[in-house]
């Protein structure tokens, strides 16, 4: 019988990693059905059970686990393959995947992509809104705009600048309840803040400001969402400084009350920057990017 041929490996190590059918068909993009042939198809060819079927997913089996770790392998390496092919292409033309937060994608990216969709206009942009580390190795993206350095190795990064965080709030709720002059007055309002995140818990603690999850009248952990709450004047907010400037009726408070900026990072990975179209997209990026973090407020 024939070895199986990479397709149905690369199948069992998706179920392996997200634990179900259903999960790892999404992660790859394919259907139900056809992961679950692969998978039998797999251990049809090898003859063995690779999975404990339960009413709570696939459970792999011990020598499941043991065949999981160079599947693994082989995949980096075949990641890392496709990306010194790439860097070596000296084309203008294809496509080019840039991940940030869903803040940065959703407000301070697109009028920049426009910029090089217009300089190059060639190449495609494929833009991926996500708040977790999209994983540059294995080509979830090309280019990263980090709100955190990143330390791999295998990357390139570039400092672009820092963002300042404010506290914030609509002129529609100001008028309603008023303006908050010192940082003990933010608890007499409403607050807009994270559920089950303690990101702004933990920044008020390093700064002296006792804040509970229960101080927040509102709560979100989606970013983009607690923005448009503040912009709609349910209460007072935490944003970067150059997004409440920009958006008309948001009035930034308490001048003395900071939170530490967000740090803006330019990510690849080492082996893509020596392609033509990502150093030319990673380098007009990072150039008004750098820009526009340092306007003067």
């Amino acid at each position: 019988m024939p070895d199986p041929d990479w397709s149905l490996w690369r199948s069992f190590g998706a179920v392996v990693e997200h634990g179900s059918l259903s999960a790892a068909a999404r992660a790859l993009g394919l259907s139900q059905p056809t992961l679950g042939r692969h998978v039998e198809a797999l251990e049809q060819a090898l003859g063995m059970s690779l999975f404990e079927r339960t009413l709570n997913g696939f459970h792999a089996t011990d020598t499941a686990l043991k065949l999981y770790e160079p599947v693994l392998a082989a995949q980096q390496a075949l990641a890392e393959a496709t990306l010194i092919a790439e860097g070596a292409s000296a084309a203008l033309t294809g496509s080019v995947r840039i991940t940030s937060s869903t803040v940065m994608c959703h407000y301070v990216l697109p009028p920049f992509l426009n910029d090089l969709r217009q300089t190059f206009p060639q190449v495609a942009i494929e833009l991926v809104p996500s708040d977790s580390a999209e994983n540059l190795l294995l080509r979830e993206a090309d280019i990263a705009v980090r709100m955190f350095r990143p330390t791999q190795l295998e990357l390139i990064t570039r400092k672009l600048g820092e963002s300042p965080i404010v506290t914030c709030a609509h002129e529609s709720y100001l008028a309603r309840r008023g303006r908050p002059e010192h940082p003990e007055q933010l608890l007499e309002h409403d607050l807009i803040g994270l559920d089950r995140s303690d990101l702004l818990i933990g920044a008020a603690r390093r700064m002296g400001f006792v804040l509970r999850r229960s101080d927040f009248i509102v709560r979100t952990d989606s970013q983009t969402n607690a923005w448009e709450l503040i912009k709609a004047g349910l209460g007072v907010g935490f944003a970067q400084h150059l997004l409440v400037a920009d958006t008309r009726g948001m009035v930034p408070l308490l001048p003395d009350f900071r939170p530490p900026p967000l740090e803006v990072w330019l990510t690849t990975h080492r082996e893509l920057f020596t392609s033509r179209r990502i150093r030319a997209i990673y380098d007009r990026l990072g150039e008004g990017l750098s820009r526009f973090l340092a306007r003067t407020l």
